[in-house]
């Protein structure tokens, strides 16, 4: 380790309190370092079990990282009718219709079935 990180490690050292971006400069130069925990906190006066500690709480929060993928919102063609359906119009007669439809063509079917009387 350069004379600056251990200088700014001292200064750490003497902190009553760390931020997230200065116990992962610590932590990562304990790990950096090769010595025990114990070791490395007699160097620089920090107790092993806060060095554990913050080392536990960084492991845990890189355990799964949360990944996200572009999305491209495609227009669609507006739809009339979502269906399908299925009317009863009487007893022995059924239209069936396919999801999409327009509503004009399964109007006109439904008045040639009633004027001809075949339902």
């Amino acid at each position: 380790m350069g004379p600056e990180l251990d200088a700014e490690l001292v200064e750490l050292a003497g902190l009553k309190y760390w931020n997230e971006h200065e116990a992962r400069v610590v932590v990562e130069a304990w790990r950096r370092s090769g010595e025990s925990r114990a070791a490395f906190g007699r160097r620089y006066g920090i107790h092993p079990r806060r060095l554990g500690r913050w080392a536990k709480q960084m492991e845990e929060q890189t355990e799964e990282p949360v990944l996200f993928h572009p999305v491209h919102l495609v227009q669609r063609e507006e739809q009339l009718w979502g269906g399908p359906i299925e009317i009863e119009l009487g007893r022995d007669c059924r239209v069936r219709v396919a999801g999409g439809f327009e509503t004009r063509d399964l109007e006109r079917v439904l008045g040639v079935l009633a004027q001809g009387g075949w339902c």
